[in-house]
């Protein structure tokens, strides 16, 4: 009879109710998606479109010129006059790397070839620029395959 006692009396339980647990890891799971977009702010640079340009995926050095002519070395502002100190620094810590280089549509064409000039005085010659894929198919270099003409 007492056996049946035993078996009839609860006993502890000993299983952990992990609902309340993935509730909370819901909630910080949604909250850091919408957060995250909100923390990868770059600098604001209005770049050029192109319809040839390949998508780039390689990591490298990001050099931006925004608008006003501030330099900007992976997003940290950079004097102008440390900037060729810097890049060659770079240079020196990634031989045979290159940079990518992004520059504002509106800066002036010279603005953008003196920084140019400064990453190759600094020992970096690898040099590919940054833009946008412009809507619409893209363009075979100005010419049309024969006989693809209007008619």
């Amino acid at each position: 009879m007492r056996l049946l006692e035993r078996r009839g009396r609860r006993g502890a339980m000993s299983e952990i109710n992990v609902t309340p647990l993935v509730d909370v890891m819901l909630v910080l799971m949604i909250i850091f998606m919408v957060a995250a977009p909100l923390m990868q702010r770059g600098i604001d640079v209005n770049l050029p479109e192109t319809r040839s340009a390949p998508d780039m995926q390689e990591r490298r050095v990001v050099v931006t010129v925004s608008r006003d002519g501030t330099l900007y070395i992976d997003d940290r502002p950079v004097h102008a006059d440390l900037f060729e100190e810097r890049i060659r620094a770079l240079a020196a810590a990634r031989p045979g790397e290159g940079i990518y280089l992004r520059a504002d549509r509106d800066l002036a064409y010279g603005r953008v070839l003196k920084v140019m000039d400064q990453i190759r005085l600094a020992g970096v010659f690898n040099i590919a620029m940054v833009t946008t894929a412009a809507p619409g198919p893209p363009s075979r270099g100005g010419r049309q395959a024969p006989g693809a003409g209007p008619r």
